[in-house]
């Protein structure tokens, strides 16, 4: 069967917007439905998958995914009369009488969640699709697929946490035989996720998206000052589950739309919120090291209890807060799962994969595969690429090689020079991590490196911290790792060994953690190559590896928007596939 997945609520914000207007546009990201995308199952298998913020340049992009629909088609070479089914991995149709109480709830229910608000964008992005074949997928159901069924495992533990899906923040599942047997359910009520992205927003950054600046910060500040209030405040149960009684003192409808009762509380019993043009100080340090203590409890405390209640020694994750890298490195470290496996896509985006995953379960055996590094997106044509470099011809000079190794002999040089270089090559990533095909790159060596990358390019928080990209024969040289341990996915922070601090200084955080990537030949062989040359230039296969792409904006896909990106900014030079791009010369 030829199943596409999607995701994201297209009104969502609109709608909030238009019924309260006038607020902070802050305001309007405490809403669902963000992320937006695109993926395309063929007899069970990914053929390919992209975020709509890829293609319209909107971060977090929760537009009907069109232009994610188009490359997917295009991909595969089908026309979308070719789909079998369509599935959306969000199913509000069980809940319509929960939005009966006031006229606004009944509102967003018909334009933003119901059937028919999808089938009406279906009807209009995909003119003559029969809406019969749209399926619906509960969110943690899509979210739950998405890791059992790209696990590789017939048997496991599976645990979706995020801020919500309809009604539920947290699911239990256990997996066998093809088939997923959900076995607890918490609340929205009670979502970690949700007061993780409260707190986010009180600190002075975005709900709904910079949760993970939160997760680099907390390593500045000590947990034990703020402690005392996560704990009172986040109850865990003797029977696995989360209560946290101050996200239900949000009574009326607008309190509730915008949790004001609960943050107003977060603002006379924690600390004053923080204006976003003020500096971070020590406060802000030490509620983000106790709330990212409190969330790595919960994490904890959910998977231990159901783990030892099942007794399996698997587990898989997806949702939003599996994408917590240092709340997954504890996980990895404590001991209580012999094998853990984060899917890498386990945001929103995620979920498109996991509709299309589970409406293939119920037909047919899904060959179900370790996911490799999710290079699912689009690539580029070599009459794309110089259709590019003529559009900017008086800008750059361009330099051809005959082959990825002498490519890779050039770059590995740039790299041990101490430049900055960007990478695109090959298809996109899916998900939120640059895993070496769209990648700005450096050598971790050098101390100056971190802020001179935030200076030029990134213009990100300063206490940020890089990842390095490693090989997977040298990660246990580096890092405290297993011989052999792999960890494509850059979702999980891991220790530099402490004899190898001081060497690696760019991508050595506060606390002596790494938000470690390994690259195997078997995962993407190019990205393995310029690892293996950069080795034989500096004597560590290892780069610094963060996202070609500019504060607010997307990870580049294009080689046009390559080019664009790498003219705006400090960044050195630019490669694209075999061709050496730099800035003109007058």
């Amino acid at each position: 069967m030829k199943i596409l997945g999607i995701s994201g609520l297209e009104y969502s914000v609109p709608f909030k917007q238009a019924a309260w207007p006038g607020l902070d546009e802050h305001e309007y990201r405490i809403a669902q439905g963000m992320d937006s995308a695109a993926a395309l199952v063929v007899d069970g298998v990914l053929i390919a998958a992209a975020a709509e913020e890829r293609f319209d340049r909107q971060k977090h992009s929760a537009r009907f995914p069109r232009e994610a629909i188009r490359f997917c088609l295009a991909q595969a070479g089908f026309s979308v009369s070719d789909l079998d089914e369509m599935a959306h991995g969000f199913d509000y149709a069980p809940y319509r009488d929960l939005y009966q109480q006031n006229s606004v709830s009944q509102a967003r229910f018909e334009r933003v969640y119901s059937h028919d608000a999808i089938l009406a964008q279906v009807e209009r992005d995909l003119p003559g699709y029969p809406i019969e074949k749209v399926q619906f997928v509960s969110h943690h159901t899509a979210h739950a697929a998405s890791a059992a069924f790209t696990s590789g495992w017939d048997e496991c533990l599976v645990v979706v946490n995020d801020a919500m899906g309809e009604v539920e923040s947290t699911s239990v599942y256990h997996f066998r035989n093809g088939r997923l047997e959900r076995i607890r359910t918490i609340s929205a009520n009670d979502s970690i996720g949700v007061l993780y992205s409260l707190v986010t927003l009180h600190l002075g950054f975005e709900f709904n998206s910079d949760e993970y600046k939160i997760m680099g910060l907390a390593p500045y500040g000590d947990p034990d000052r703020f402690r005392p209030f996560f704990e009172k405040h986040v109850e865990l149960r003797d029977d696995g589950s989360i209560r946290i009684p101050i996200l239900r003192l949000n009574q009326t409808h607008d309190e509730r739309e915008f949790y004001s009762a609960t943050r107003a509380y977060l603002e006379e019993n924690l600390i004053p919120h923080r204006q976003r043009n003020q500096s971070v100080n020590s406060n802000h340090e030490d509620v983000a090291a106790a709330l990212q203590e409190c969330l790595e409890r919960c994490v904890m405390h959910v998977c231990e209890h159901f783990g030892q209640r099942t007794g399996l020694r698997r587990l898989a994750l997806a949702g939003g807060v599996a994408l917590n890298c240092t709340a997954n490195g504890k996980l990895m470290r404590s001991g209580l799962f012999d094998e853990i496996y984060i899917q890498p896509v386990a945001g929103d985006d995620g979920s498109a994969l996991g509709a299309a995953l589970y409406r293939a379960s119920l037909t047919e055996s899904i060959p179900n595969r370790r996911m490799p590094a999710p290079l699912f997106g689009p690539g580029c044509t070599p009459i794309e690429i110089e259709i590019a470099f003529a559009r900017h011809a008086d800008r750059i000079h361009v330099q051809r090689f005959d082959s990825l190794r002498d490519t890779c002999a050039c770059a590995a040089h740039l790299i041990g020079e101490g430049k900055v270089l960007a990478w695109h090559r090959g298809r996109m990533e899916y998900g939120p991590r640059a895993l070496g095909n769209r990648s700005i790159l450096a050598d971790p060596r050098r101390p100056q490196m971190r802020d001179r990358i935030n200076a030029m390019v990134k213009k990100r928080e300063a206490f940020r911290p890089f990842a390095p990209a490693c090989s997977i024969e040298e990660a246990h040289r580096w890092f405290e790792v297993n011989p052999g341990t792999n960890l494509p996915y850059m979702v999980s922070i891991v220790y530099v060994r402490p004899e190898m601090r001081a060497q690696l200084p760019a991508i050595t955080h506060v606390n002596g953690t790494a938000r470690l990537q390994t690259v195997s030949h078997a995962d993407n062989p190019d990205f393995h190559e310029l690892l293996l040359a950069v080795g034989r230039v500096t004597g560590s296969q290892m780069v610094l590896n963060t996202s070609f792409n500019v504060k607010g904006q997307p990870i580049v896909n294009t080689p046009d928007e390559a080019i664009e990106t790498f003219l705006g900014t400090g960044i050195d030079c630019l490669f694209v596939e075999n061709c050496y791009v730099t800035r003109a010369t007058a």
